[in-house]
């Protein structure tokens, strides 16, 4: 068993110490810490993509809400009365607003 455990780590070694891979290991280091485009640069980048364009899609659908409550806002006047009710607080001359929160 010893010398089986021998010649594996004589194998490993071997290959550890081959120049090949001596020098992938070397450029694989340079490419993951030390290079301008980075691996950890480009995780965070690609990071900062997604929470980016999930913000995007998040303010088309509010644009989208926005444009027809304008519709509505132009088309209905029960509607409009409705929304400036309950967004600005607004009244009949003869009512009195109580506001509960």
């Amino acid at each position: 068993m010893q010398l089986k455990n021998e010649t594996f780590l004589k194998k490993i070694r071997h290959h550890l110490l081959n120049k090949y891979t001596f020098v992938f290991l070397i450029f694989f280091v340079y490419l993951t810490f030390f290079d301008d485009h980075n691996l950890i640069k480009r995780y965070k980048t690609a990071q900062e993509i997604k929470k980016l364009e999930s913000e995007y899609q998040f303010y088309l659908d509010e644009i989208k809400k926005n444009k027809d409550n304008i519709h509505k806002i132009r088309d209905d006047s029960v509607f409009l009365e409705k929304f400036a009710r309950e967004k600005y607080y607004m009244k009949k001359d003869n009512e009195d607003v109580f506001i509960l929160k």
